[in-house]
């Protein structure tokens, strides 16, 4: 009798995010494709190149800030470039985390208060809310700063800090934008730790930085953007 053969897990590992063709032009000047791309579940994917290269493009169409003038833009299963403004922000909050350069904490909010806060704009329970930014706090090692506030933190905390924010709601996949530039040499190897823990425990990541260091340390894939094109594809060893 014929073995049924064994499916291979790399094909049916789904797909956080998927680009069909997806084209992004700011009047007569293309700022990024045509771009076919996909990001499985639980890869961590680096995305490098010079200034101008089409990077922050590509990271606005995923996070639904932007959208593509051609093709599509699915993550998470759901279509970006069909919702309206308010379906698009629903499903930022509810779906995907996001992390800047310069942290985007309120500095009038507690620790404790800025990572609770978009669990709150989605309705979660206050007990559960709080519960879970606890958690956090404790895993990022934040847990002394709770009743603190933002300018009374070093760098490496508050990118900690924005960190918790970007993942209180359990996100299908995690943004970071040149998470490390505002940090010093100290402080961007603690977030470069950071990340990759994330990346070991089954978080799905993409990160947009110049840094080559620090996409070698975390990422398990990197993408090159030159002129809005898709330059290189490279898979790189398992991160440790």
């Amino acid at each position: 009798m014929p073995q049924t053969p064994v499916p291979d897990r790399r094909t049916t590992v789904p797909h956080v995010i998927e680009l069909a063709g997806a084209v992004r032009r700011h009047g007569t000047t293309t700022a990024l494709g045509p771009l076919d791309l996909t990001v499985a579940e639980g890869e961590a994917l680096a995305v490098t190149g010079p200034s101008g290269s089409g990077k922050s493009t590509l990271l606005n169409l995923v996070a639904g800030l932007d959208r593509p003038t051609e093709g599509s833009v699915t993550v998470a299963g759901t279509r970006l470039d069909g919702l309206g403004e308010h379906a698009l922000a629903r499903f930022r909050r509810e779906r995907i985390g996001m992390v800047f350069q310069f942290f985007n904490l309120l500095d009038d909010l507690t620790v404790a208060d800025n990572i609770l806060l978009p669990a709150q704009l989605r309705g979660a329970g206050r007990r559960t809310a709080a519960a879970r930014a606890e958690e956090l706090m404790e895993q990022l090692g934040i847990a002394r700063h709770a009743r603190a506030h933002p300018g009374q933190l070093s760098g490496g905390e508050r990118q900690r800090v924005a960190v918790a924010r970007a993942l209180v709601n359990r996100p299908a996949l995690l943004l970071a934008d040149e998470p490390t530039g505002a940090l010093d040499s100290a402080a961007g190897e603690q977030v470069r730790e950071l990340l990759t823990e994330l990346h070991r425990g089954g978080q799905t990541v993409v990160l947009v930085t110049h840094d080559l260091e620090l996409a070698r340390a975390c990422a398990s894939r990197t993408v090159v953007l030159i002129d809005g094109q898709l330059a290189r594809d490279d898979r790189t060893e398992a991160v440790r």
